[in-house]
């Protein structure tokens, strides 16, 4: 079995920065992608960003030149860099596992999950 436990999460100003973390244990396992993404109250889950195992980098729209996803394969853990946050970007982000391709953006296609850490961005 996989766990995901994200980290990180808080209330910040608008404009301000956060870094998820999320990290794997567990049995070993070698995902397609990792993932993140994030549901609003009243909204439905929505892509954030991902990184696949050879590295290549996939965001949503919304997040470009805001958000960097990365990695660090030895302590199985993946990052989301957050900065310029608006209150838009006011969500539960939860982290997610890819297990095999090709990639997809659609939420329940990802078989592992962490609960959550909430981010809140004040205007």
């Amino acid at each position: 079995q996989v766990q995901l436990v994200e980290s990180g999460g808080g209330l910040v100003q608008a404009g301000g920065s956060l870094r998820l973390s999320c990290a794997a244990s567990g049995r070993t396992f070698s995902p397609y992608a990792m993932g993140w993404f994030r549901q609003a109250p009243g909204k439905e889950r929505e892509f954030v960003q991902a990184i696949s195992r050879s590295g290549t980098t996939y965001y949503t729209d919304s997040v470009k030149g805001r958000f960097t996803i990365s990695r660090d394969s030895a302590k199985n853990t993946v990052y989301l860099e957050m900065n310029s946050l608006k209150p838009e970007d006011t969500a539960a982000y939860y982290c997610a596992a890819l297990i095999s391709g090709p990639f997809t953006t659609v939420w329940n296609e990802f078989r592992y999950w962490g609960r959550g850490t909430q981010v809140t961005v004040s205007s």
